[in-house]
């Protein structure tokens, strides 16, 4: 790995991105604006979106973060990029880690506005901190993040990189525990949700949004979180290929 050369990437991809508005309101105008219409639907209700919120900024980020990075990667290697970039003195890891760390700044930003509006703006009532509920909501973008660099690996055109939507997200969406807790499922359907990543996140944001410290609990969730975003980075070094078959 060679620091110099990840962080060259990472500006290469943010600049990329600074021409690309529609791509910056995807990542950053979107999730404000479904949790602004969850809030909406639940008018009248407070109890249930203070209740369903915080789960939904865990989810969003992630979603909206598989969605953009498994199509840039992709685009990277059918447009021969990702070919000319590792002939030159740039291995896969200082690639994914390029990209990763030029998402992780546009997810600082995501967590921080989407956050923001909930709180301030949405009147999300929380015990616990602010600062925790966005750290919590970073970590659930740069897994989106990894996991989408990992999707891209298994996918030829664009539109198949789309298609994985399902297959990596949304299982894990209905296991989660935002439409039934966990542990009041069957105990095949627990068992899968506990090798699920998104469900730590969503255990995490609950706990920081139910809590005025760190449980214990939210500090696991944590380091499982972390391990999860290292494993699919490491994955995705292993499995990419310079261009599509």
């Amino acid at each position: 790995m060679n620091a110099r050369i990840t962080v060259a990437t990472a500006g290469r991809v943010l600049t990329q991105l600074r021409h690309d508005p529609r791509t910056i309101a995807l990542l950053l105008v979107v999730p404000c604006l479904l949790l602004a219409l969850l809030s909406w639907t639940f008018d009248g209700q407070p109890a249930a979106f203070d209740r369903i919120g915080p789960m939904l900024l865990a989810i969003f980020p992630l979603v909206v973060m598989f969605v953009v990075t498994s199509v840039a990667m992709l685009r990277e290697r059918t447009s021969g990029t990702l070919e000319r970039l590792l002939a030159m003195p740039l291995n896969k890891l200082d690639l994914l880690l390029g990209y990763a760390l030029a998402f992780g700044a546009l997810a600082v930003v995501q967590a921080g506005l989407a956050s923001g509006v909930s709180l301030w703006l949405l009147d999300l009532d929380i015990v616990g901190s602010a600062g925790w509920l966005v750290l919590t909501a970073l970590l659930s973008a740069l897994l989106g993040t990894a996991l989408g660099l990992l999707a891209s690996a298994f996918a030829q055109t664009e539109f198949q990189a789309v298609q994985f939507l399902p297959a990596f997200v949304l299982p894990q969406l209905l296991l989660c525990g935002l439409f039934v807790p966990r542990e009041a499922m069957h105990s095949v359907l627990e068992a899968i949700s506990n090798v699920l990543p998104l469900s730590y996140a969503v255990d995490a944001i609950a706990e920081v949004a139910a809590n005025r410290g760190l449980s214990g609990q939210a500090s696991l969730d944590y380091g499982v979180l972390v391990a999860f975003i290292v494993g699919a980075l490491a994955l995705g070094a292993g499995t990419l290929r310079r261009r599509t078959a």
